[in-house]
């Protein structure tokens, strides 16, 4: 049996359009089109898929719908975890995930972007790593820090858009809270594996 997920793409749309006015957001949406066949996927919990509902009350008036429909649907989505327990250890991997919307793997096919929601438990960093895709993030709450390059980390609010060029190294990290944020990539493997960076 599969899930309808209507709702939520068409509530993703409508919090990207009423972003539009920002250049980045308006670029991603010119290459979007909405009529994306569904694909049939298996639901699969990941620890971290609890966290969901303390986000939704982290998230702004503007974000909360967003996280709030991405709540009531989240035990039937396909979660996925790009690394193991010998990459980061087992509290990251208890405190990490995504789901893809849409992509090549996602609940709705599209072969030339993805688009989902990472969520990262409270006092996790994500270390520095880089993808060659084009990517474009937007936090749906504001409880974390970002880095990007040689810059230092800073609180992002929600709502903020955040651009990361394709190669360009970036980081997170959560304090007290968990976080939640959509994203989008372009521009190269949309399955790719992040290269992590090493010290």
């Amino acid at each position: 049996m599969t899930t309808n997920f209507n709702e939520l793409l068409a509530t993703f749309r409508d919090y990207l359009q009423g972003s539009s006015t920002n250049p980045v957001v308006a670029s991603f949406l010119a290459d979007i089109g909405w009529s994306m066949p569904p694909r049939a996927l298996e639901p699969k919990k990941i620890p971290g898929s609890r966290l969901i509902g303390r986000a939704v009350q982290l998230a702004s008036d503007a974000t909360r719908p967003l996280a709030s429909v991405l709540s009531e649907c989240r035990d039937e989505l396909r979660w996925g975890q790009t690394y193991t327990t010998d990459d980061f250890g087992q509290r990251f991997i208890d405190n990490y995930g995504w789901v893809e919307l849409f992509g090549t793997r996602g609940h709705f096919v599209n072969e030339q972007l993805a688009a989902g929601f990472l969520v990262l438990g409270p006092g996790i960093e994500y270390p520095d790593h880089h993808h060659i895709a084009e990517e474009l993030y937007i936090p749906l709450t504001g409880s974390a820090e970002w880095r990007m390059g040689d810059e230092p980390f800073r609180l992002r609010a929600a709502g903020e858009v955040i651009h990361h060029a394709s190669n360009v190294n970036h980081a997170m990290r959560t304090g007290l809270e968990p976080m939640l944020a959509l994203y989008l990539w372009r521009g190269g493997p949309l399955a790719q594996r992040s290269t992590i960076a090493r010290a």
